[in-house]
């Protein structure tokens, strides 16, 4: 089976992860009451976490399924980089091309009770980084990519990504014909033209196409758009319970969702770049990575919180869903 060979590749892979670091807390609780001071519900906290999020939970999927990443970006010197530190230390993610400083680092705060959101909270700064960090950076990035298969650019709209920061990255890795996949955020889409492969949701997907996606028809016609609008080798436009699509040139594949319950749909973008960016270096092609990825999709959005996905619980799902209905047509 093809499948089990590309993910024994995972183990000698290694991807350059490049974007907006998070660092998402989760405060559980219980609500048996409303507050009497406001009409709003009163949480007795039972606990609380703290998870990798954005480029953190791209570079956390990859090394949850074997592969070897190495994260960039920014992050503060106050208690959430901290945090954040420890948490790479302890999923052994390379970090030293994270820049500390006064910026403080992104966290997002949501409050969990009975398995709801209750209220989501963040701290950021989303400035654009200025000149010398942003040469900081792109040195870094310079001297390490020759040592890894490919780059993702993750993309959460904080500040680090910038049509700069994104032309050098394709000058220094193009002449090596490396891959380059980005997670994109709207009012970006600029910024990605030359990459291999973009992977918007719906709304990103119909925002940035101007075609509001509704049925297979607009869909089709945002995707091709897409294609020659970025340009890039590929879109992946993932449609929640509707599975995902793989827009080529020639081309598009349609691919259910596997998922039998879906809880929370947090980081499940993360998930996807990172299994199909891991995938296709290990060796399958853009088809297979695609439905790879979508298994992967499929075992995270059945937990609460910010999950990764493992490479024996990705087998499973992969060996269970053989008969996974896929298909194929021209544009023609």
């Amino acid at each position: 089976m093809k499948h089990k060979k590309t993910l024994s590749e995972f183990k000698k892979k290694k991807i350059l992860v490049i974007g907006d670091l998070i660092l998402d807390r989760y405060i559980w609780g219980k609500v048996s009451r409303i507050s009497p001071e406001a009409p709003v519900p009163i949480v007795e906290v039972t606990d609380e976490d703290f998870l990798l999020g954005g480029a953190s939970n791209v570079a956390n999927n990859i090394v949850a399924l074997g592969g070897n990443a190495t994260i960039v970006g920014v992050a503060g010197n106050d208690r959430g980089g901290d945090i954040l530190r420890t948490i790479l230390q302890e999923k052994g993610i390379q970090y030293e091309g994270i820049l500390w400083g006064s910026r403080p680092t992104t966290v997002k705060t949501r409050v969990i009770a009975h398995s709801q959101q209750v209220v989501r909270f963040d701290r950021e700064e989303k400035d654009r980084l200025d000149g010398k960090v942003l040469r900081k950076l792109l040195n870094y990035i310079c001297s390490v990519l020759p040592d890894h298969d490919a780059v993702i650019i993750s993309d959460y709209k904080k500040g680090i990504i910038s049509s700069e920061l994104v032309k050098e990255i394709l000058k220094h890795s193009r002449p090596g014909n490396m891959f380059v996949s980005v997670d994109p955020k709207v009012g970006h889409f600029h910024c990605y033209k030359n990459v291999s492969l973009i992977t918007p949701n719906v709304i990103e997907a119909s925002l940035a196409s101007g075609i509001e996606i509704r049925d297979d028809y607009s869909l089709i016609n945002a995707g091709r758009l897409l294609l020659r609008k970025i340009p890039c080798e590929a879109v992946l436009i993932t449609r929640g319970e509707h599975g995902m699509s793989l827009f080529r040139k020639d081309k598009v594949v349609h691919i259910p969702t596997v998922a039998k319950n879906v809880y929370d749909v947090t980081g499940a973008g993360d998930t996807v770049i990172a299994t199909f960016t891991l995938a296709y270096t290990a060796g399958s092609s853009m088809e297979e990575a695609a439905v790879i990825a979508n298994h992967a999709a499929g075992i995270v959005v059945a937990e609460v919180g910010t999950a990764v996905v493992t490479a024996d619980a990705l087998r499973k799902s992969l060996n269970n869903n053989r008969g996974l209905k896929i298909t194929e047509s021209s544009y023609a």
